[in-house]
């Protein structure tokens, strides 16, 4: 049997629709027939050639929504007709170091969803069964998508911040709109930053319950206790340390940045401190998706059809999507 897949052939080259096989659930793994696959910043880079780690080709997509039709042997996990979701991280060795001491988003030998393995650009793709997730019923197919890579980073980024209550969110995106609703509800107030003179993202931070928006240059009107960033400009960091307080952090939630300047010790200086996230565990989806269950998060999202894959990464890299955009096979 054959399918219909969205293929990358090497860094910067677009995007090719192929018919392909359809792929068969080894040992341990479930077929999932895609229902939606969020398009998320990860996709970009590597179609722009910045996850050297990553194989080609490929078939990217790791925000993936979908109904279990077929198990491998000794697959027992979900029964066919489940409907479940494949996030970001696919593999890992369950030996070494890290994944011994819960840390399975460190572990060297970790294989990742459109990156080692195919991912949802497609009509059909296979999981490892472990690895799959369980989604909260009240999410449609392709609000649910962008909670298992936005979301679930998101949150991970967000379980760093310790203590405080004012939390500035750097670039405004599928991410932060999530969160923003999340930190709300738990009594945070949002301070959201976005590309300067982006009136419209301004305007949608608020519209998600942050309580002041402006450009990543301002200084915010109170002092932050802590800063997440989400868009991949090394430079924001420098401005979220100067807009932290003592003892305040600054995460940096994705998984690619360019440079770093050099910055002033100062600004750094009175214990506040600098984090990176890197990837997720098993756990952290459990969590927050129990938590997206009990919060009514409104999940912005502009839906397209498989085939214009190029189109929404091309609008993604443009700053033209309003939350997140969502393929839908």
């Amino acid at each position: 049997m054959t399918m219909r897949a969205l293929r990358l052939h090497g860094p910067r080259q677009p995007l090719r629709e192929e018919t392909v096989a359809r792929p068969e659930p080894g040992p341990g793994q479930v077929l999932i027939q895609v229902r939606a696959c969020g398009v998320c910043r990860t996709d970009l880079h590597l179609v722009d050639g910045e996850l050297a780690q990553c194989r080609t080709p490929v078939t990217p997509g790791h925000e993936i929504v979908g109904t279990v039709v077929a198990r491998g042997a000794g697959s027992e996990r979900w029964r066919e007709g489940s409907r479940v979701g494949i996030p970001w991280l696919a593999w890992t060795c369950g030996e070494c170091l890290d994944c011994r001491a819960g840390r399975e988003n460190l572990c060297p030998r970790a294989r990742f969803t459109g990156c080692h393995v195919d991912g949802g650009y497609a009509e059909y793709t296979v999981a490892d069964e472990r690895f799959c997730l369980p989604l909260p019923e009240r999410y449609g197919d392709a609000e649910a998508a962008p909670l298992l890579c936005a979301g679930l980073i998101g949150y991970r980024a967000y379980s760093k911040v310790q203590d405080g209550k004012n939390l500035g969110l750097y670039g405004f995106g599928a991410a932060a709109h999530i969160l923003a609703q999340v930190a709300t509800a738990e009594g945070r107030t949002v301070f959201a930053f976005t590309r300067e003179g982006d009136l419209d993202a301004q305007r949608f931070a608020l519209a998600c319950g942050a309580h002041w928006s402006g450009g990543s240059e301002q200084a915010p009107p109170e002092p932050l206790d802590a800063a997440i960033i989400f868009a991949p400009v090394g430079a924001l960091v420098v401005s979220a340390l100067k807009s932290v307080r003592k003892g305040g952090a600054v995460i940096c939630g994705g998984i690619h940045m360019s440079d770093v300047p050099s910055f002033p010790y100062d600004i750094l200086w009175g214990e506040r401190r600098i984090e990176s996230v890197a990837n997720l565990t098993r756990a952290d989806g459990e969590r927050f998706l129990a938590l997206a269950a009990r919060i009514p998060i409104r999940i912005e999202i502009t839906s397209m059809p498989l085939a214009s894959a190029n189109q929404a990464l091309a609008a993604l890299r443009e700053g033209r999507i309003s939350g997140a955009a969502v393929l839908r096979p």
